[in-house]
């Protein structure tokens, strides 16, 4: 595994105080893993949180000459966690909706076809991270395009905010417009180049990143397991049983193969740091598959909705006897918005028509601990506790006069939580902070958004 230290970050204390709450722990597995302190104090120390306490307990560990930042009536969370997000996606997000293939060719290829032009890649780059960081998230597993060049502008812009994030280039050879296509070999060739030039390097990590089955040969298949096995610590992220269509389209391209997990798994894609997005329609065999190797699935209730794909099974996959990591999933452009709290509303709704409620704190979990975990990155990231990376997300509570009618009214942190989660917006969100630094502040003047070490004064 490389080194996933932040990246550098000047020597600094910052000191941050309110209300904060934190999972230490799977609530859907064990109760009682809530951390919530009504007036807390957090230290960070090089991008690293130091201290978390109450208050009145730890203020005098602040060193002399700190200031505190209080964010009053607010409340303060680990940074959210987006475990299936296509950047290139965004000027196609809220297009008439279709069925998943229809989809992909009226609107997702043409819109992924424009990133053949390095400067329109480097300006979606910038709109993306100005959209996620405005809306709480710190961390994503990110879809690029074909194009390499749109690997390069992702990392570069992530590198200028050091964030966290885990991305590749697309691999697909086959049943796409011929513009989008590579081929095994050069797929290979240059998925190689960027991991050597990218994961590992600050907070970047790779994942290799074959669209679908349906968009790749058996030879790029097993060319991308053959990258897994060459370099430490990288990541697989593709797609899995969204639409029963598609389903049947695969066993028509793969007849040899018992399932289309299946598929991957002859490819050897089925391991612990692979990411599938959706998997509706996943059969017990499968779930006991991702449990046994330790893959996750990342859940994406908006857009399964929007594109009328179906319902995930949540608390199935994650029954205590064979749990299967499970993060959530923006999955913009079928999703409809960048931000989590809004995808979790969209998640209770899908368990809800499933006849089971998603509580508060498990819905909490998936968006930070649980994507974590998902991502195994869950030893630094995810928590707000002494030693892991400062990425924190501060809502205001009272955004709105609705909202802060309604959270005065909360009787507990688990009634605020799901106030959160079912009313929120962007306005909610009051600032960003990511390995130490604020990188958003909704109140700032001119911009909310800043690059936390400019190098030539520029900004986002």
């Amino acid at each position: 595994m490389p080194d996933l230290a932040p990246g550098p970050v000047e020597s600094s204390c910052r000191a941050l105080r309110g209300r904060a709450a934190s999972l230490s722990g799977n609530p859907f597995l064990v109760e009682g893993c809530l951390d919530h302190v009504e007036d807390a104090l957090i230290l960070i120390e090089d991008g690293r949180i130091a201290s978390f306490g109450p208050y009145s307990d730890t203020a005098d560990r602040i060193p002399p000459g700190v200031s505190v930042r209080h964010y009053e009536n607010a409340l303060i969370l680990p940074g959210l966690i987006d475990t299936h997000v296509h950047y290139p996606q965004l000027q196609m997000i809220a297009s008439y909706g279709e069925q998943l293939l229809t989809w992909l060719s009226k609107y997702t290829f043409p819109a992924e076809l424009e990133f053949a032009d390095q400067t329109h890649a480097e300006r979606v780059a910038k709109l993306f991270f100005r959209e996620i960081l405005g809306a709480g998230t710190t961390t994503a597993a990110v879809y690029c395009t074909v194009h390499p060049g749109s690997v390069e502008a992702f990392f570069a812009e992530s590198q200028r905010f050091n964030t966290r994030m885990i991305a590749g280039k697309v691999l697909m050879d086959r049943n796409a417009p011929a513009a989008l296509l590579d081929t095994a070999q050069r797929g290979y060739d240059e998925s190689k180049a960027l991991i050597a030039r990218w994961h590992g390097r600050g907070r970047q990590l790779y994942a290799v990143t074959p669209r679908f089955a349906p968009s790749c040969t058996s030879a790029q298949l097993d060319a991308a397991g053959a990258l897994l096995r060459e370099h430490d610590g990288l990541f697989l992220q593709t797609h899995l049983c969204e639409t029963t269509d598609e389903i049947a389209w695969v066993m028509d391209l793969f007849p040899d193969r018992a399932s289309y997990l299946d598929v991957y798994a002859r490819s050897g894609l089925v391991g612990p740091r692979s990411i599938f997005g959706h998997a509706i329609h996943v059969s017990e065999d499968d779930f006991c598959t991702c449990h046994a190797t330790g893959a996750a699935i990342a859940h994406c209730p908006t857009s399964n909705g929007f594109l009328g794909s179906g319902l995930f099974r949540m608390f199935d996959a994650l029954d205590p006897r064979r749990p299967v990591r499970v993060g959530l999933g923006t999955d913009v452009g079928a999703g409809t918005s960048l931000l989590l709290l809004k995808t979790l509303g969209d998640a209770y709704k899908v368990a809800a028509l499933r006849g089971t409620k998603l509580d508060a704190q498990r819905a909490f979990w998936l968006a930070t601990l649980g994507g974590a975990e998902a991502l195994r990155l869950d030893d630094r990231i995810g928590r707000i506790a002494d030693g892991f990376e400062a990425d924190l997300c501060i809502l205001d509570l009272a955004a709105t006069p609705l909202l802060g009618f309604r959270t005065g009214s909360c009787r507990d942190i688990d009634d605020l939580l799901f106030v959160l989660m079912t009313l929120g917006d962007h306005r909610m969100v009051r600032a960003t902070w990511v390995a130490g630094e604020c990188v958003y502040d909704r109140g700032r003047p001119n911009d909310p958004l800043r690059y936390p070490f400019p190098s030539d004064g520029a900004q986002p």
